[in-house]
């Protein structure tokens, strides 16, 4: 037990760091821009050159996962994460820059999925849900803390926050070689389908597709939310930095602490069906409510109860395709970094599209959006349904 809890929580710290680094770069990101020049559509494709890398490389490297094994992508996942990180530190070029961006995506498409697996590998169908919500806890807190640390260790010098996570990067990958043991593969899932589909082909799978497409939907939500939150409430409501940084940072840590407190004891409750649907009609609700609110408080309330969630959705929709991925929990973990990775780059292009045509419509849009992955879980659960007996069967001859 104390080796199964020193390694859930490397794995932990190393999602945390990787997410960590994603967030340092926002605070600098004005800085940047006096210093080279550069404008604001360059940091935009700055900012998805990252989830662009993650997109094309996830699926190989949930592939390889199943295939070399979840350690050896970890570490090497860790190894680039810092390289990539010290290439900003030092890059006074944007070519420089973009290389950066692009090699911390390749990382970050070698870490989630190979680390999925492993927590799917090290926990049977019990403890998995708690795990994954403790997972998903950490890429949260990575980047709620990601801008607040790189402010302030931004004030000792521009680059010195990626100095600071190419450190932790090759810290965590060096610990990983010599604490993390390969996981043996847990057979406590159902057995693969034998429907014919293989490589990319795979995600038209009737068990995968519709949870693919929900991540998609989810993520798009939350993307297109939090992209525009802080021009939407200075538009609208004139808010000041500070104020900003306080409902989101506040929002974000709400949703994480309710994450670890409520998904465990919510899934044994409802299923992770169920609370996949009930996250979404949630968000939907809340984003919209975005558009009519009007005090201060109202903003903050309904800024606290959407992270919420968003929250409880990842770790729900994770947990699920983890019981039914048998032998392709790299691949599934792929699966899910690039849907989550599309809804990244998308939800933003989209978002600001429709921002400069009235402020309201990223909104309105993503309300859309969540309504129809709320439809989607009706058709989904009668499906959902038979996997679950399924899975449980395969757990009892086990």
């Amino acid at each position: 037990m104390k080796t199964h809890n020193v390694t859930l929580t490397l794995l932990l710290i190393n999602l945390f760091i990787a997410f960590l680094g994603i967030g340092l770069v926002i605070p600098v990101l004005p800085t940047l821009m006096n210093e080279l020049g550069i404008t604001g559509t360059t940091i935009g494709y700055l900012t998805a050159a990252f989830a662009i890398a993650q997109l094309i490389v996830s699926p190989f490297a949930g592939k390889a996962a199943d295939k070399f094994g979840r350690k050896i992508m970890i570490v090497i996942g860790l190894f680039i994460f810092g390289i990539s990180e010290f290439l900003f530190g030092i890059g006074k070029e944007i070519e420089m820059l973009f290389f950066s961006r692009i090699l911390g995506g390749i990382s970050a498409a070698f870490i989630m999925p190979a680390v999925t697996a492993f927590i799917a590998d090290i926990t049977n169908l019990d403890t998995r849900p708690k795990a994954l919500g403790y997972m998903s806890a950490a890429i949260s807190t990575g980047f709620i803390i990601g801008p607040g640390i790189g402010g302030f260790l931004a004030e000792f010098g521009t680059r010195i926050p990626f100095f600071f996570a190419g450190a932790l990067g090759t810290i965590a990958a060096l610990l990983s070689i010599i604490l993390l043991s390969e996981p043996a593969r847990n057979v406590e899932h159902i057995e693969q389908a034998s429907d014919g589909k293989f490589g990319y082909k795979r995600i038209f799978a009737p068990k995968y597709l519709l949870a693919f497409i929900l991540i998609f939907i989810a993520s798009f939500g939350l993307a297109a939310f939090e992209s525009f939150f802080s021009l939407f409430v200075d538009h609208k409501f004139q808010f000041k930095p500070s104020d900003i940084a306080i409902v989101i940072t506040g929002g974000a840590i709400f949703g994480a602490v309710s994450q670890v407190l409520l998904f465990d004891r919510l899934t044994r409750i409802w299923g992770e069906i169920k609370l996949i649907q009930y996250s979404l009609i949630l968000s939907a609700l809340l984003v919209f409510l975005m558009t009519v609110v009007h005090s201060y408080f109202s903003i903050l309330l309904v800024t606290f109860i959407v992270f919420v969630g968003f929250d409880l959705f990842r770790p729900a929709v994770t947990s699920y395709l983890s019981n039914i991925a048998g032998n392709e929990q790299g691949f599934v973990g792929g699966m899910n970094s690039m849907f989550t990775s599309l809804a990244n780059i998308s939800g933003p292009i989209l978002g600001g599209i429709l921002f400069d045509i009235d402020i309201n419509y990223p909104y309105y849009f993503a309300t859309v959006i969540l309504f129809l992955g709320i439809v989607i879980t009706w058709f989904w659960k009668k499906q959902a349904s038979g996997l679950s007996k399924k899975v449980k069967a395969s757990a009892a001859n086990f």
